[in-house]
């Protein structure tokens, strides 16, 4: 069977247990199905939070997530990944991101899908303001995601 690979940069939200059925629906290769879906919190650092937006320049984002997706295809045996990003204005409990990676074996599916968020939460070209009753500030990177990321690079 082929590889089915989708990757989405969208407004609306999603519907997580509708995309983890679409990626196996089907499918007898696959034995492992994992997912990560972010949700935005509703407060940073004991601090409500009314909002975050994410801003994107989509060619740029769709071609970066689009390599890194490739990358976590060749290197780990996937049946299957999906991978959607919301932009826009996002409100405490709405879906951010969700990464899905469908395999014959659970350690590929999980590997990819670590991989693949710690690439999207440092390195995915979206910026992040947040907005709270201080007023909006942008979201720095953090050092421990980029630690986090740095593992995954190649020697």
């Amino acid at each position: 069977m082929t590889v089915a690979a989708t990757i989405r940069i969208q407004q609306a939200d999603f519907d997580v247990a509708q995309e983890i059925a679409a990626l196996s629906r089907g499918r007898t290769d696959v034995g492992a199905v994992v997912s990560f879906s972010g949700i935005c919190r509703g407060s940073e650092q004991g601090e409500p939070i009314a909002a975050l937006t994410l801003e994107h320049y989509p060619e740029m984002a769709e071609a970066e997530i689009g390599r890194h997706a490739d990358e976590a295809l060749s290197r780990w045996p996937l049946q299957g990944l999906t991978i959607i990003h919301r932009f826009g204005r996002i409100t405490p409990g709405e879906n951010i991101v969700l990464v899905v990676t469908a395999s014959a074996h659970r350690q590929a599916a999980f590997e990819a899908a670590e991989f693949l968020m710690d690439y999207l939460k440092t390195n995915a070209p979206f910026w992040k303001r947040e907005e709270s009753a201080r007023g909006a500030s942008w979201i720095e990177a953090q050092d421990h995601d980029d630690a986090a990321a740095a593992r995954w690079t190649k020697s």
